[in-house]
């Protein structure tokens, strides 16, 4: 390679003669600086506003996000609150046919009450045996004070046998029914009826509203024998 001394009678530097200059300024550079403060407070500065942009910069895209999810959760929240107002106001209407078919079954539930009991002290009726007199009477306190069921009904039998077996006959045939329970013999006694001596008796039993299981299972029962 040939080189031309445009500068005749200068030396030619050297390669690296730059660079060892750049050095030897850099370690005289604090030497030259009076007061480093300054510089530093500047870049602790400059440091603190990048790190504060960046939190700005996620801060921001997180309260994006979560706008959303605030927007979707208040829609979600309309929805269910439009759905519990209908299930509201469906199990009002429930409430309210519930209320009117008791109201219906207490009023019209009374109408055969006497001749279902009729009709089931004519079925434990055996030969011989007859009726004198049939009453309500009162029916005992019931022990569940919540209970909305009607009161039962009890009723005092007063009625004549030719003997003691007739009479036994119809209270077991009684007490078997299954409309009738808590069948009790108060009292018994042998009168004269028509110049013969006859058993006088008297029976309480209680008639239950509602049909017992025994009672669909003979229902039951007859309808499949037909």
């Amino acid at each position: 390679m040939i080189t031309i001394n445009l500068k005749p009678g200068a030396k030619r530097a050297k390669a690296g003669a730059s660079f060892a200059a750049g050095l030897s300024t850099l370690k005289e550079l604090p030497g030259k600086v009076k007061d480093p403060w300054p510089m530093a407070a500047v870049v602790v500065s400059v440091l603190v506003i990048g790190f504060l942009g960046w939190i700005a910069l996620g801060s921001a895209s997180r309260l994006n996000r979560l706008e959303g999810e605030l927007a979707s959760a208040r829609s979600e929240n309309r929805r269910y609150r439009q759905f519990l107002n209908e299930k509201h106001r469906a199990v009002a209407a429930r409430d309210s046919v519930i209320i009117q078919i008791a109201t219906i079954r207490a009023v019209d539930g009374d109408r055969y009450v006497w001749p279902h009991i009729m009709d089931e002290i004519t079925r434990a009726l055996p030969q011989f045996t007859w009726l004198v007199d049939v009453q309500n009477v009162p029916a005992p306190a019931s022990t569940d004070s919540t209970s909305l069921a009607p009161p039962p009904v009890a009723v005092q039998i007063t009625g004549r046998a030719m003997d003691i077996q007739g009479m036994t006959r119809f209270m077991r045939d009684l007490g078997e029914s299954p409309w009738i329970g808590n069948v009790d013999l108060l009292q018994t006694e042998t009168v004269i009826d028509g110049g013969r001596a006859v058993t006088a008796f008297t029976v309480r039993a209680t008639y239950l509203r509602s049909r017992p299981d025994s009672a669909q299972t003979a229902a039951a029962a007859a309808s499949a024998g037909r």
